[in-house]
Order: structure tokens, then sequence, then C-alpha cells
């Protein structure tokens, strides 16, 4: 767990040819990430050693998000042409599609789960309507939303970014889940339960925009990050944080923002967050309002284990990292 600013970042694997951008923790032992090329990688020993899967039939593939319930099961999204969503029972052996849409202007970027299987898969706009299908069975079946039933209306030119699956989030409880996701491009959007308030962060054009949101553990605080993935230098209107207070949501002013674009955020505590991006790994330490730089490497994603307390990146050349003291 990240307790201060004196932190490194171990390199444990960076010698696959992929890009990766899909990353999911389930423990501090169990770790699955996915990138172009159609590849997989799997560790089951905190990342001493990784199995690396190329799944038959969709060696070209990008998949940009992936979702581990365990050590043998997982879901891969690969995003266009068509856009599928695969999934494994057997920790990696083989594969089925769960989801395929052949349909002209389909592109997934992001999937979220709950901890009952509940989970939801974002997507560009199709007939100008934010795209949008529903799972309750951790994956096995999907439901997209009707054009009829579909109020989420996007802007020209406003879609999502399938930078690191996390500009989605799906939790709380069963019968009442909590859904919140972003957009960016000519314009920028965070949704909360299908109501739209517009962002400050930098939008305007095709490379600018939210990337990523996270939710603290206590469900009272949103931190969103992005930027000009273009001008990945540019630490302006970089991120955005938001509590919640009641039916309010109320911005909180950030004093030293990350240290460029970034494509991921995630919360480790309610006060202690890291991100990530192609210009390096920031930190903070006190919800999200001051940023410290504790690396200049570019990664995709990041993530804490959902049921421990351990935190790995994933990036480009196949690297996958993990944060330690």
């Amino acid at each position: 767990m990240l307790i201060g600013y004196a932190q490194k970042i171990k390199v444990l694997t960076d010698s696959a040819k992929t890009s990766l951008r899909g990353l999911s923790v389930v423990n501090d032992n169990i770790i699955w990430a996915s990138g172009s090329k159609g590849k997989v990688a799997r560790s089951t020993d905190g990342g001493n050693k990784f199995e690396w899967f190329t799944i038959k039939g969709y060696e070209q593939r990008d998949f940009r998000d992936i979702e581990a319930f365990d050590a043998n099961t997982a879901l891969i999204m690969a995003v266009d042409s068509p856009a599928v969503i695969l999934k494994t029972k057997d920790g990696g052996k083989s594969w089925s599609e769960v989801f395929h849409d052949d349909r002209k202007g389909m592109f997934l970027d992001a999937m979220s789960f709950d901890d009952h299987g509940n989970g939801m898969v974002v997507g560009d706009p199709i007939d100008s309507r934010l795209f949008i299908a529903a799972t309750a069975d951790h994956g096995d079946k999907w439901l997209a939303l009707r054009s009829e039933d579909n109020e989420y209306t996007a802007g020209d030119g406003e879609a999502f970014f399938a930078a690191s699956g996390t500009n989605v989030y799906i939790a709380g409880s069963k019968y009442k889940p909590f859904i919140c996701f972003v957009t960016g491009g000519t314009d920028s959007r965070l949704f909360i339960n299908g109501s739209p308030a517009g962002l400050n962060v930098i939008h305007g054009n095709g490379s600018q925009g939210a990337n990523s949101v996270a939710v603290d553990p206590t469900m009272k605080k949103i931190v969103i990050v992005g930027g000009d993935f273009s001008n990945d230098s540019l630490s302006k209107n970089n991120i955005e944080i938001f509590t919640v207070d009641g039916e309010r949501l109320l911005q909180a002013p950030v004093q030293t923002p990350p240290h460029g674009y970034r494509s991921c955020v995630a919360f480790l505590t309610t006060n202690v967050l890291i991100t990530c991006g192609t210009t390096g790994v920031d930190v903070s330490m006190d919800g999200g309002l001051n940023w410290n730089l504790i690396s200049n490497e570019s990664y995709n994603v990041c993530a804490k284990a959902k049921k421990g307390g351990v935190v790995f990146l994933a990036g480009k050349d196949g690297r996958i990292a993990k944060v330690v003291q």
C-alpha cells in the first residue's frame, strides 16, 4: 500500500510485443492484462512469473480491456471490426465469444463489474446515442440498450476513450447499483446514474477529454483524469474532483495537478490515489488535491488489487510493473 512518496516502480515483465491497456487485479497474487496483437497475460504468484496467451483467431485484435473474477475466469474486450467480448473459464487456455456486434461504427471502450456479477460495457455512439450493453451473469450473456430506450444522446464528436478500460464504473448493492461514466472529444461529461454534468477537463477535439473515473471506497468522492494525448505534457485541466453530498455534486479545487495527460486513475484508500499516463506516474496522499510524480515511465493503466493492497501498472512493450516501497 502507498503510504508516502518514497515509492519505486518495479518492472516485472517488458519483453512482449504488445501494448497493454487492460489490467485486472483479483488479489495480491492473481493479475491479468490484455493488449494488442491478441495478447493476454496472467500471473498467479504476484507477478513473479507471467503466462502469455495469443488468442487463436484473434491474433490481430486489440483487447483494450479485461475483467477477471479469479485465476480461471476472465473477459476480454476487442474494440471493433467486429466488436467482441471473449470469456475464458479455464485460465486462458480456451476462449468463447459472449458478445459480437459487426455493425458499422461499433467501437467498444471499457467494461466494469460490481461484486455481484452485474456489468456494463460502453462504446462510441451509434446513431448519435452512446452504446451501452449490460450483463447480470458475469458476462455470459449481454443485452444492448435499444435505440428507442437509449436516452444517452451524444453530441457531434463526443465519444469515449479506450485508453485504460476505466471510464465506466459500476458498484453498489445488488438491487441499487451506482453507475457512472465519462465522455470526451468535442464535449466531456460525467454521467451519474443517468444524469449528465459538464466537465471542465480540457475538451474540444478528438484527442482531448476525460479518460478515466474512480470512485472512493466510501462512495463519497469521484476523481476524473484525462487531458490531451496529442499534447501529453500539458497539465492544465487534466483532472477534476467531485464530492457527493446527498444528491449534490460539489467540486473540489486541485492545487497541484498530475504531470501531464493521464489515462487512468485509481483509489488505493479514501485519500491515497495513483494515476498514470504516457508521461509518467503520480500519487496523491490528500484525496487528489496535490500530486507528486514518482516515475517518468509511460504506463496506460494502473490498478489496486480488488482483495488486497498491491498496486500494478501496465503499458507499452508488454510492460507490467508493481509499486514497491
